[in-house]
């Protein structure tokens, strides 16, 4: 099939490389435009742009898909079909009308749960046991298209947002792989969605990282993977007199009772009933280190976490 690729991160990169390895035409790949990045801000390319030109495909950067001009170039490509994984960009009605067979979105989660923006960070942070990747139908909608293919997924119980991305992004590759399989038979079949049970993963914020220990250890413990590695949950921590950020990236629940923030022991931290254990975290200006590191290289801490 000739298709159209639109993906931003890493996590679309195996999808990509899924569609080239199995003998599908790519006839374009739109991509976010570079961005400045580092000490000297040189403008970096998106994984998917670079992914792109080691396999010597066209690439588009466009700053929005609004204007008339570029749903023109858009629909010149005369695709059979687009496949969007994590582009970041709103694709208006001119756009999703161009492909003969529309364009399949690779999300993560089991719709209707989690639509929007974070769904890996929203399900682990809801304490969600389980969650999922599916092929679905785009449409004008916020991710309410019908769903073609799924797989669910187990959360475990100290799993982190990294390592759920990180299954997410091979399984949903191979899912991408078999649907195009069944899109070429003309076997591929949509369920619609329900709107009962929809939920709204909204973008993470800022002012949400920091820990309220005063919370109960399974929220901090969810809290902590479901922000790792990236935002980071964090914490200050009294630290040679002054007050330090040490960000929290791996947790387990702990045994232990007392005033919320209270040190207890081996970086296990009271919280507002039960407590966690830090198993690995990030003193501002340093790499992750596990617990024990810390431990020895922070000195005398202080009875109580802020």
């Amino acid at each position: 099939m000739r298709v159209v690729f639109m993906g931003t991160p890493e996590f679309s990169v195996p999808t990509l490389t899924e569609i080239v390895s199995s003998g599908h035409e790519v006839v374009a790949v739109y991509t976010r435009a570079p961005k400045p990045a580092g000490r000297g801000q040189e403008e970096r390319k998106s994984p998917v742009h670079l992914a792109a030109e080691g396999f010597g495909l066209p690439v588009f950067t466009p700053r929005s898909l609004k204007g008339e001009a570029e749903q023109i170039v858009f629909a010149s490509h005369d695709a059979d079909v687009a496949v969007v994984v994590a582009y970041g960009l709103l694709l208006p009605k001119p756009i999703l009308d161009a492909p003969r067979l529309g364009c399949l979105n690779l999300h993560g989660s089991l719709l209707p749960r989690w639509r929007g923006a974070a769904p890996i960070q929203r399900a682990i942070m809801a304490g969600d046991r389980q969650t999922g990747i599916q092929v679905m139908q785009m449409e004008e909608g916020l991710d309410t298209g019908p769903i073609g293919l799924g797989e669910v997924i187990a959360i475990g119980p100290d799993m982190t947002a990294g390592e759920l991305h990180d299954t997410m992004k091979i399984v949903g590759a191979d899912l991408m792989g078999r649907a195009f399989a069944a899109l070429e038979r003309g076997s591929l079949q949509f369920t619609p969605q329900s709107d009962e049970g929809a939920v709204y993963a909204k973008k993470i914020e800022k002012a949400e990282s920091r820990i309220d220990w005063s919370r109960p250890a399974a929220e901090v413990h969810n809290l902590i993977r479901g922000l790792s590695p990236f935002p980071g949950a964090w914490f200050e921590i009294e630290l040679g007199g002054k007050p330090v950020r040490v960000k929290a990236l791996r947790s387990t629940l702990a045994e232990g009772s007392a005033d919320a923030g209270t040190l207890l022991d081996n970086l296990t931290i009271a919280c507002g009933t039960g407590a966690v254990r830090l198993t690995q975290v990030q003193r501002e200006g340093k790499g992750a280190m596990d617990g024990a590191t810390f431990l020895r290289g922070a000195g005398q801490l202080p009875p109580t976490v802020a």
